[in-house]
């Protein structure tokens, strides 16, 4: 079974406790960071927040809270918006986001931020590529989205092994684990926003 956040560790505390966030640590966005987001307009602060998840609500809370004097503030008002989404909010988000091993071809935000994402998942090797595919549709028929892991820091090899476990799970327990996923997601993209 994939780990998973216990009730009382927030993303926050279990990303400084990984070693596979140290290279979100470092991470910046060219939008300007906090300063910038702070005093942007609300349609474009809400924009910034719409490229990390696709959750019109959860954005809206997080641009109505500024101005935030640090990012960890602006990171945990992020991570108590989004912590319950509601099952047409993930749903909203997991849309938007590509398939594991497929790259995106936007050139939008969201787009960017996958690509980086999934930087260390080489799908160059055929029989990797292969399983992927046949992996995400099993997935999908399985579940009736894409499967969604934070693939960052993650080999191919690695989120193969996570995606065969995840497709033993009952369909509550892995929208669950989808939802909890989307939230590391969405909140280490802010996270890069906003540095």
């Amino acid at each position: 079974m994939t780990e998973v956040p216990g009730p009382d560790e927030t993303v926050t505390e279990r990303k400084r406790s990984s070693s596979r966030w140290k290279m979100w640590e470092d991470r910046s966005m060219t939008s300007g960071g906090l300063e910038a987001f702070n005093a942007a307009d609300r349609s474009t602060a809400q924009a910034t927040v719409m490229s990390c998840a696709a959750v019109r609500r959860w954005a809206d809370d997080i641009v109505a809270g500024r101005p935030y004097a640090d990012v960890g503030a602006a990171l945990a008002a992020a991570e108590s918006a989004a912590d319950p989404w509601t099952d047409a909010e993930i749903d909203e988000a997991l849309a938007r986001h590509p398939r594991i091993g497929e790259q995106p071809v936007g050139d939008d935000a969201d787009s960017d931020h996958s690509r980086k994402e999934q930087a260390g998942v080489d799908t160059s090797d055929a029989s990797v590529a292969g399983r992927l595919q046949v992996g995400n549709r099993r997935y999908e028929d399985r579940f009736g989205h894409v499967f969604l892991i934070r693939a960052a820091g993650r080999s191919a090899e690695e989120i193969l092994r996570v995606l065969e476990e995840r497709l033993q799970n009952d369909a509550a327990t892995e929208r669950r684990i989808a939802a909890q996923q989307l939230r590391e997601i969405a909140v280490l993209r802010l996270e890069g926003e906003l540095s």
